[in-house]
């Protein structure tokens, strides 16, 4: 064979090589004159986030696959795709949850120094814009908190904090830390028969549309009433504009500390109702009493916040969230798709050291090192590089929990989804926990386990973490099968 045919073979080979199973053309960037080529732009590379993981998409046998040895029965599975994501490599810690206090706090203290009761200093509020033209007022974050408060300033600052009866020690009024935000329902204002044309409701060209009919959509909202307690609301009205697709909640937000007494009755457990969430000792410890509520508006500030840290690639980052329970299982699986976020079946290796922090046995807590909760990342990660996705706390997934679960998910990026109004049955507010905790048995760490608790409820054994869709999306290069 010839020097130049030896070269265009090995040209063929490493050409076949890179393509993988996909044989598509190359993009084009260029093009004559008259020809359709296409629109260029910047391209977008989407940062790491700070403290997240990249789960590349794939497929997932989702649920038990073999009988279910504490229940004796046979549980659902379905094969599902989920498209790659980023994903908190912890679940969020009392040192991160107490970022957003603070936040909260800083907030309504900046509202207080401004308002004429307590000396009414209008620098800490935006009127204007550069130019000098009028905009939605709102809190300039630039202006220092006062290091040496006046008499007014004192006032506003003592307004946020109570007096122990007891100690006289002075704390944070957690009934005040109240966060208020707006979610833009995407998927309801895309839905045909939502549409603003009636023409546009239905494209069967034999269906004659009533131009006149009324359609009525459901939409949630808040405020704070005279006795300063927040109320939600769910109301029904006409559709009207792109606007009602915008929903208000107001959620207190501070974590229930006396979930550690309200959990465990006949139980000594002050001292975690005092120290958990306080103490800095506790800082690296996932965050617990908070409410699936309370965890929506925690991703919400995140989004808020972060937004605020950008310039105008702003509007390609998707928002934080609470993962899907598909999306949960299939991180928490790893890459080789196991019962448990490790390889073997077992729960501790060979030198009987424990994969997780659960409860190995009746009543003992401590035989895996530790008693409640553990510091995050105690253990080592799974093969997507996440940690504690079995035992520690349990965590909130964004998804609703019916019986009927994984059967009526859809196999492509599945979700079941409902928010539910403050009138409707408290057993529609029930939402999918994954994970298991510190104090459960080993039948619930699994990956697939399903269970549940309601919305509103704080448990001293849940916790969560963030996900965030990818800005992007990429072929993967699929192996070839040898036959």
């Amino acid at each position: 064979m010839k020097k130049s045919e030896i070269i265009m073979v090995l040209s063929l080979v490493a050409l076949t090589t890179l393509t993988g199973c996909f044989g598509g053309r190359a993009a084009s960037s260029s093009g004559r004159g008259g020809e359709v080529v296409g629109v260029s732009g910047k391209r977008f590379n989407e940062p790491t986030p700070y403290g997240m993981t990249l789960i590349k998409r794939g497929f997932l046998k989702m649920g038990i696959e073999k009988e279910d040895s504490l229940w004796g029965k046979q549980t659902p599975t379905k094969e599902i795709s989920v498209d790659g994501f980023w994903m908190d490599e912890t679940e969020v810690t009392n040192s991160e949850y107490k970022q957003f206090v603070n936040w909260v706090r800083d907030s309504i203290l900046r509202t207080r120094l401004a308002d004429p009761n307590y000396g009414g200093d209008e620098t800490y509020m935006i009127t204007e814009d550069k130019n000098g033209d009028p905009v939605t007022p709102h809190l300039n974050w630039k202006k220092s908190l006062p290091r040496k408060p006046n008499e007014d300033e004192q006032r506003a600052i003592e307004s946020l904090y109570v007096t122990n009866p007891v100690t006289g020690e002075k704390m944070l009024d957690a009934s005040q830390m109240n966060y208020r935000y707006e979610v833009y329902d995407y998927t309801a204002a895309a839905l045909r028969r939502n549409r603003l044309d009636p023409a546009q409701r239905n494209l069967n060209t034999d269906v004659q549309v009533n131009p006149d009919e009324v359609v009525m959509i459901s939409k949630d909202t808040a405020y704070i009433d005279d006795e300063g307690r927040i109320v939600r609301q769910t109301i029904d009205r006409p559709l009207s504009g792109p606007w009602d697709f915008l929903n208000t909640y107001i959620v207190n937000i501070y974590p229930d500390t006396t979930c550690w007494v309200n959990d465990f009755v006949n139980s000594d457990n002050e001292t975690y109702m005092r120290l958990y969430f306080s103490s800095p000792i506790y800082n690296d410890y996932p965050v617990v009493g908070v409410t699936w509520e309370q965890a929506n508006a925690f991703c919400a500030w995140r989004t808020d916040y972060l937004l605020k840290g950008l310039g105008g690639e702003a509007r390609y980052i998707q928002r934080y969230r609470l993962p899907t329970e598909a999306e949960w299982e299939y991180a928490a699986r790893g890459k080789e798709g196991t019962e448990f976020p490790w390889e073997e079946i077992d729960v501790k290796n060979e030198d009987g050291c424990f994969y997780a922090n659960f409860k190995p046995d009746r009543g003992n807590y401590t035989e895996d090192g530790n008693l409640i909760t553990s510091r995050v990342g105690l253990f080592s990660a799974n093969s997507n590089g996440l940690f504690d996705m079995a035992g520690n706390v349990a965590e909130w997934t964004s998804t609703t929990y019916t019986e009927a679960g994984i059967e009526a998910m859809n196999d492509l990026n599945p979700e079941l989804k409902y928010n539910a109004a403050k009138e409707d049955p408290y057993r529609l507010k029930k939402k999918s926990v994954r994970g298991g905790s510190w104090k459960d048995p080993e039948s619930y760490i699994r990956s697939a386990w399903r269970t549940w608790e309601y919305q509103n409820q704080p448990r001293s054994y849940i916790g969560f973490r963030c996900v965030r869709s990818l800005a992007s999306t990429t072929s993967t290069k699929q192996k070839g099968k040898k036959k």
